[in-house]
């Protein structure tokens, strides 16, 4: 029986998604808040800070730390399917491409929250 492994579709996304936005937000921008709603003041922090900026701001650092994440995880990816023979599937292979699906649904998420 021959076993075949072929990077699934979604672990390669990922690796391309994650080297984009490291490479994407390399600038430190960080993205325009929404406006409030109209009448209502944006709710503040006891620092006096808006509270809709802070949390766009701490998700913004924590999709850097976890796209820097997912190019290290891809690039573990590609050696261990290098260093391992066509017809060989290792567990710990397949274990970090459901790793990286993870990470990049985490991602996703957390994008689209905003």
């Amino acid at each position: 029986m021959k076993l075949r492994f072929r990077p699934s579709a979604a672990a390669l996304c990922a690796a391309l998604v994650a080297v984009s936005l490291v490479q994407g937000q390399r600038g430190g921008s960080n993205p325009p808040p929404l406006p409030p709603a109209e009448g209502q003041e944006e709710p503040r922090l006891p620092n006096g800070k808006v509270q809709r900026d802070e949390i766009l701001k701490a998700e913004y650092q924590q999709n850097l730390k976890d796209a820097t994440l997912l190019v290290q995880m891809a690039e573990e990816l590609k050696q261990d399917l290098e260093k391992n023979d066509r017809f060989v599937l290792s567990l710990s292979t397949l274990k970090k491409t459901d790793d990286i699906e993870k990470l990049v649904k985490k991602i996703r998420s957390r994008m689209r929250h905003n």
